[in-house]
């Protein structure tokens, strides 16, 4: 019994001793932020690595998610003659939950991976250290502009889904379904107010520090080797991709 309490006390102690590792991992990369000079040139080329080459993923995702809202909810509603109300159940669905939360989930296992893997293999190859040895700061030059790249684009990709949805529910309900264009839109005026684009914006800000956060330490602190790189990748991407849906509850109970 002794041995189990002992055993637990230490996976708690270190389990605390981790998480206040990445507060100050966190806080450091915040204060770096502030502190000039600022590299645009590499906050470029991260908001390209975000963005850019995430855009595909969220337009094919962003569009069947619609569809499928479409097609479920039509049927759904119909049940309660509300078939009217199609259009502002998906606009709102995609706004205020969907998009933040799904366009959060593909970039991370597109972009999040690709991030903790490259500084993984810069660690284990000693480029971070050749960088500290040179009096220059690897949290300036690696984490900061991926920090700053990732709450810049993160909403930007968000609201792409959120229209791209809708449209893809427009495609299913009228062409599919047979409902005409006005009913799908007449009533997303109504139903769908600042309130909720503000609740789908804070969702995605804070979805792109929890990424960009969770990748860069994973990858920032990997183990050496080969095998060290691939359970840091799997790491980073599952803890993520978990944060992102327990995030997700608390953001929404509190802003609800």
């Amino acid at each position: 019994m002794k041995k189990l309490i002992r055993k637990l006390g230490s996976w708690g102690l270190s389990a605390i001793r981790r998480m206040g590792h990445m507060f100050v991992f966190l806080i450091n990369t915040f204060y770096y932020i502030f502190i000039p000079p600022f590299k645009f040139n590499l906050l470029l080329r991260q908001i390209r690595f975000f963005g850019n080459k995430s855009l595909i993923v969220i337009l094919l995702t962003g569009s069947f998610a619609g569809m499928v809202l479409a097609l479920q909810l039509f049927y759904t509603l119909r049940k309660f003659g509300s078939e009217a109300l199609l259009g502002p159940a998906i606009a709102l669905s995609l706004i205020r939950e969907l998009g933040p939360v799904l366009s959060a989930l593909m970039v991370t296992g597109r972009a999040g991976s690709a991030l903790t893997a490259e500084i993984g293999i810069m660690r284990i190859t000693e480029q971070i250290d050749a960088l500290t040895s040179m009096a220059l700061n690897p949290m300036r030059y690696l984490i900061v502009p991926n920090m700053v790249a990732s709450i810049i684009v993160f909403p930007l990709l968000a609201a792409i889904f959120d229209i791209i949805g809708i449209y893809g529910g427009y495609v299913v309900a009228v062409d599919l379904l047979g409902m005409s264009s006005g009913t799908y839109f007449s009533q997303m005026e109504n139903f769908v107010d600042w309130e909720d684009i503000r609740m789908g914006l804070y969702k995605s800000l804070s979805f792109g520090v929890l990424v960009s956060w969770i990748c860069c330490y994973k990858g920032f602190y990997t183990g050496y080797g080969a095998e060290g790189v691939s359970k840091s990748t799997t790491e980073a991407v599952v803890t993520s991709s978990v944060l992102i849906l327990i995030w997700d509850y608390f953001v929404g109970s509190v802003l609800i």
